[in-house]
């Protein structure tokens, strides 16, 4: 025997020696099978397999090459295995090994309205809240890590990670999005304020193809909670989108032209939509001419579902055929082959499509006084009716103090008459009739006291009493008498008038009919309009409206650590804050909007300041206290009644859907319990 031949058969004789490993177990949430996991309900990859002394191996859905086949641009496909990142993250489901197949049917009001919710299914970003609200676990990034003073945060992403069209996804991915599009004057004229920090914008490097570094300029010891429950993707497709910058591209100004783009600006934002929040109108809408010419219809995604269809009725998406995450038996998610999301804005047509059966989930823009009617139909309609916590998010009105009008400008800036207003609210009735009794009467500030040590109940009970003749007494105080008609005047002597404009997936309407009532009880001429969630924002972003009126979406504690505009004024991430010019003279130092009063702009100083120290710390404590006195002794907000539960709903075919434990912007509606594992039974 030669060398050689004993060389080769030792080897044989060593593989055979090894045991072959088992097939890995199809654990769930429910039956863990012995299996624990670094964090909730899911793996990486070589964990799984070595906590399971097992080889995973990897399926995919049989209808995936059709479903492809809808993606504009994309060509065939390879096996799974090799779509899969090397590095896919292993997720357990709730309660069962799903089954492929179905279309998940929900409803929105229309484009960039009320859409949240079915974005939130199909999301992804780096990280994520776990279901318990308080575990942040790995998504996207495999795995993350802070510099001693917080001014670094590094992200570790998945090797062979790839976008929906095959293309490798990188650091450099992440970085493109911060410094080639969100700080890029060609792109985006005035960089976003909220990827600023103290005014200066991070450093964002791609030390190597899967290793992302932020550095800011202050520390940002919150940060990572924006990743875990924000609507906005910190990564943008290089490949895609830098074709069309000269940056990248030689030959970009042709292509730019070819395509039918101007300039580089409307070349991304054709696709990119100008902004992170990836609700705004497809190139399906915005020009399907030049999608044609294009021949890709929406840029590449990271998300378990991609944009195939759209158009004024509603839209059409597939499963992403590259989608990073698998079960534990190596089928690669989502289970669910299509979502079709239908344009529906009139409350009564969508209670009636849900009671028909036509609904596989909702839960945005449900109220709570059309429980009784959904739960009584539930067995007609074969679908849960379900109440979910809110965590607050009490409806508020909030006056306009930097209003057009100076004379009502001045008005609406004095405390008092926000104090009297809110005293003339019947919040015990308004509590019955339009939220069934479930909630609690209580005042507002800039977070709710549920998620923060710095409130208190007593600190949101102040002037929730129903005193009409407290409340007539301040206006009284404040000169505007009544005339002989009983509507008070102004001080220019014309009648006191407001008007109430508001869109109802943030308040329900009964409230404003009933807040009219009690208003024009005291005197004042009131006048209540609805519109559509979009009129609204262009109107309080214009500066054109009376009063702010919405829901306190995003005021959590994680909320407010990571971002300091939720600290100042009304709105959530992306209905308006309100009182812009204020936040105008403060952004250039008096150049321009109107200048704030002194305890206004200690509130912005103090927000800034708060975002820097770890929630929770004495110092972050003393800031948030400060900021919420602010907010009180001012009145900057009226609240009304707090912690409300809210319906949802979802047909009885879908399965791993958990109990809600809240029903939440705060964490982006269903994105911590993880719709790509849900399945709809055949």
């Amino acid at each position: 025997m030669t060398f050689k031949s004993i060389l080769l058969s030792g080897a044989a004789l060593a593989v055979l020696a090894t045991p072959a490993l088992a097939n890995c177990p199809a654990v769930t949430v429910s039956d863990m099978k012995g299996l624990t996991a670094d964090y909730p309900q899911q793996f990486e990859l070589a964990e799984f397999e070595e906590k399971g002394s097992c080889a995973l191996t990897f399926s995919q859905n049989p209808a995936i090459n059709d479903l492809n086949s809808k993606i504009q641009g994309n060509g065939d496909l390879a096996d799974v295995s090799e779509r899969l990142p090397v590095e896919p993250l292993v997720v357990a489901p709730y309660e069962l090994i799903g089954t492929y197949g179905g279309t998940l049917t929900g409803l929105s009001r229309g484009t960039e309205s009320g859409t949240s919710d079915l974005l939130s299914i199909r999301h992804v970003n780096l990280v994520r809240y776990s279901d318990d609200l308080q575990t942040i676990v790995p998504n996207v990034a495999k795995s993350w890590s802070w510099n001693d003073d917080f001014t670094e945060l590094t992200f570790e992403l998945r090797e062979g990670h790839k976008w929906s069209d095959g293309a490798p996804f990188t650091a450099e991915d992440v970085a493109f999005w911060y410094n080639d599009v969100l700080m890029n004057p060609n792109v985006i004229e005035k960089a976003p304020g909220r990827w600023l920090f103290d005014g200066k914008p991070a450093t964002v490097e791609a030390v190597d193809p899967t290793t992302v570094k932020f550095t800011f300029p202050v520390a940002q010891p919150n940060l990572l909670n924006r990743w875990a429950i924000d609507y906005g993707q910190t990564f943008l497709p290089k490949h895609f989108l830098g074709r069309y910058l000269d940056k990248y591209n030689e030959n970009a100004a042709n292509l730019r032209t070819a395509d039918g783009f101007a300039n580089e600006a409307e070349a991304v934002n054709f696709f990119y939509g100008n902004s992170d929040w990836t609700d705004v109108p497809s190139p399906l809408m915005k020009d399907a001419e030049k999608v044609k010419n294009i021949g890709v219809a929406v840029k590449p995604t990271l998300e378990s579902h991609i944009l195939v269809e759209e158009n004024t009725e509603g839209r059409k998406l597939v499963a992403n055929p590259y989608f990073h995450m698998v079960d534990t038996a190596g089928n690669q998610l989502p289970y669910i082959s299509e979502i079709n999301e239908e344009y529906v804005p009139e409350r009564e047509v969508v209670n009636l499509r849900i009671i028909n059966g036509d609904v596989t989930w909702k839960q945005q823009a449900m109220q709570l006084n059309d429980f009784p009617l959904l739960k009584e139909n539930e067995a007609k309609g074969n679908y849960t009716a379900a109440l979910a916590p809110t965590l607050g998010q009490s409806p508020f009105y909030s006056f306009n103090r930097t209003h057009k009008d100076p004379v009502l400008r001045q008005i609406f800036s004095d405390p008092r008459f926000s104090q009297a207003l809110s005293m003339g609210l019947n919040r015990d009735e308004i509590n019955e009739i339009v939220y069934l009794g479930q909630g609690k009467p209580l005042q507002t500030a800039a977070a709710e006291h549920v998620t923060v040590p710095f409130l208190s109940e007593e600190d949101l009970s102040i002037f929730i009493d129903y005193d009409p003749a407290k409340a007539n007494a301040l206006l009284d105080e404040m000169g505007l008498a009544k005339g002989s008609d009983g509507i008070r005047q102004r001080p220019d002597g014309k009648p006191l008038a407001i008007r109430i404009v508001f869109a109802s997936q943030g308040t329900a309407s009964q409230l404003h009919e009933l807040t009219a009532g009690y208003w024009s009880d005291l005197g004042l001429q009131v006048d209540v309009r609805e519109v559509t969630s979009d009129e609204y924002r262009a109107a309080a972003n214009a500066n054109d409206v009376d009063v702010m009126t919405w829901k306190n979406d995003g005021v959590s504690g994680p909320n407010i650590s990571q971002d300091a505009t939720d600290a100042l004024f009304p709105g959530d991430p992306f209905n308006p804050k309100g009182h812009a010019d204020w936040a105008t003279w403060i952004e250039t130092n008096g150049a321009q909007g109107v200048e704030p009063p002194a305890d206004i702009q200690r509130l912005f100083a103090a927000a800034a300041e708060f975002t820097q120290h770890p929630l929770g710390t004495d110092k972050s404590n003393e800031l948030g206290a400060e900021i919420m006195k602010i907010h009180l002794d001012n009145m900057i907000k009226i609240g009304v009644v707090a912690e409300i539960p809210e319906p949802y709903v979802y047909t009885n075919a879908l399965k791993n859907v958990p109990t809600l434990t809240a029903k939440a912007y705060d964490y982006y509606w269903t994105y911590p319990y993880r719709a790509q594992q849900w399945f709809l039974a055949q």
